[in-house]
């Protein structure tokens, strides 16, 4: 019996269920950027798995992943709302990935399960019950079913607002204030939590009519906690006029939230002025001018650089080798890498006692220990 889970839309049909093996340790961000960045461009734009996601015909990409002894293992489900031959080409396509991250790996497909199988039976199993039950319950009249359908569709409803056709709430045009999402599913968990004027970008571009509502209204953008959210961010506060900034938790999206996190993140939004005068205080005053520099030069080498408080190079090594060399290094208080900054990095960066961690970007951390200040490079660049 598969499981719902908030990565099937309604229109999905199947599931793709694979499982991967990977020669050293990875983070669920490099199982996605794989799965993207190898399988583009092999079958045309209609079968592009960005594509697919940008019209719902491919759900969200789950990862779950464990590491161990060096080796990653996992498994990736891909919802398809694609035809059979389509999904089945898609399920090979994952299958063909042969490196995650900067490791060789393999990727086994498990099984592609029919939904539609499993909803048929539900149906007849509940259609059973209903008719068993028929003649002991009273009907209530067709005008009260439609009136009550009625009213909760209408509660509900995403409007499309602008040529673009973009996601919104209903007061989202005629509200004094916007809340800015990125996507479909955001602006659906925010109307559950009963915010309406709140808008979709749907994309990685900012549409016209985003940067035209934020002229006369005031824009909160509310974003993932992630490195997507940072650029969405930092286009945003480019080309509209955004006045408030909320972020989700790291390495958490806005669609997973709930209502008590949603109103909580909202309540601690954060002035767009404020924001630009922390990190540009962070940037001039605090980090010394060698990390700065080291920071352009590493990007792209999976690299590793420890520096003392003064900003002098005390060690430089693979950033594959940063877990196990860690702990022969004296006096750090700066490390810089090309990688991604894990639960793992913290830990044995507290115990060395660090004081500043700038990674290529965060994974999802459980505690960031409260002596550490974690930067990624898009902070600092």
């Amino acid at each position: 019996m598969v499981e719902s889970s908030s990565i099937y839309t309604p229109t999905t049909k199947y599931i793709i269920t694979a499982k991967f093996e990977v020669e050293g340790v990875v983070e669920k961000p490099d199982v996605v950027g794989a799965i993207f960045g190898q399988t583009e461009g092999l079958f045309g734009p209609d079968l592009d798995l960005r594509e697919l996601q940008k019209s719902n015909r491919i759900g969200r990409i789950e990862i779950n992943l464990r590491s161990e002894r060096d080796k990653t293992f996992g498994s990736i489900k891909i919802p398809s709302s694609l035809d059979k031959a389509s999904t089945a080409i898609i399920a090979a396509a994952i299958e063909s990935i042969d490196r995650i991250g900067p490791c060789a790996a393999k990727i086994t497909l498990e099984k592609i399960e029919d939904l539609r199988e499993e909803k048929r039976k539900k149906i007849l199993e509940k259609a059973k019950e209903i008719l068993k039950n028929w003649v002991l319950e009273s009907s209530p009249s067709s005008e009260e079913v439609i009136k009550e359908v009625s009213n909760v569709i209408k509660a509900s409803e995403v409007c499309s607002i602008g040529p673009e056709g973009l996601p919104a709430g209903p007061e989202a045009l005629e509200s004094s204030s916007i809340i800015i999402v990125e996507g479909r599913a955001d602006v659906i968990n925010l109307l559950r939590c009963g915010i309406k004027n709140v808008i979709g970008i749907e994309g990685t571009k900012i549409p016209q009519t985003i940067i035209d509502l934020c002229k006369n209204k005031e824009a909160t953008a509310f974003l993932d906690g992630d490195r997507g959210g940072d650029l969405i961010l930092k286009e945003l506060l480019q080309v509209a006029e955004i006045d408030y900034v909320v972020r989700a938790p790291p390495g958490k999206e806005v669609e997973e939230l709930t209502p008590k996190e949603i109103m909580k993140q909202l309540r601690e939004k954060i002035p767009v002025e404020q924001l630009k005068l922390e990190n540009h205080t962070l940037v001039k005053s605090t980090l010394p001018k060698e990390i700065l520099e080291t920071i352009k030069e590493l990007k792209g080498t999976l690299e590793a650089v420890f520096f003392d408080e003064q900003g002098k190079i005390l060690a430089r090594m693979p950033v594959g080798e940063l877990a196990e060399k860690i702990k022969d290094v004296s006096e750090a208080y700066y490390l810089v890498f090309d990688g991604i900054v894990t639960q793992r990095v913290l830990d044995l960066a507290e115990a060395k006692e660090i004081k500043v961690i700038v990674g290529d970007r965060i994974a999802e951390i459980a505690k960031i220990p409260v002596n550490i200040k974690v930067l990624t490079f898009l902070n600092l660049t």
